[in-house]
């Protein structure tokens, strides 16, 4: 097996562990909430202003996809939308209180799954991880050339 597809497998992998780890706290904590929600709800608490179109950029889906899941959120009362008083053209979202009851649930989660693992962190030589980062981020710019390019 060649580097890339080590590489691949291994991330494949490591995704699948992850997730298999923090799935049941995931379900028990946030019933009835899909990912793809708390995902929105999370990227909304972290970006003040944002918009479908900043959101699908971001999250890199469609802004139909933005649309249809916003109306979502907007009907189980997890965001409400809004205006800017000096831009009435544009229309952003923010949480809710039960928004940010959900948001938080997920940071706090997120927290004790960073906690879990930062022994290795701390214990792996820093310009390893260093070397890693560097590559992941040359990596994920190498992808975002090529989504770039197609659109």
């Amino acid at each position: 097996m060649n580097k890339q597809a080590q590489f691949m497998a291994s991330m494949s992998s490591l995704i699948d562990k992850t997730t298999l780890l923090e799935h049941t706290q995931l379900d028990e904590q946030l019933a009835g909430y899909k990912p793809a929600e708390v995902h929105t709800i999370e990227f909304i608490g972290n970006h003040p202003d944002a918009n479908v179109t900043i959101i699908a950029n971001a999250m890199y889906v469609t802004r139909g996809a933005v649309s249809k899941m916003t109306r979502r959120l907007m009907k189980n009362a997890l965001i409400e939308r809004y205006q800017k008083p000096d831009n009435k053209k544009e229309i952003y979202f923010r949480l809710t209180a039960k928004g940010k009851d959900v948001y938080n649930t997920h940071a706090a989660l997120n927290r004790q799954f960073e906690a879990r693992d930062a022994a290795l962190f701390t214990e792996t030589d820093q310009s390893l991880v260093d070397d890693t980062l560097a590559f992941l981020a040359a990596y994920n710019q190498h992808l975002d050339d090529i989504i770039n390019q197609k659109k």
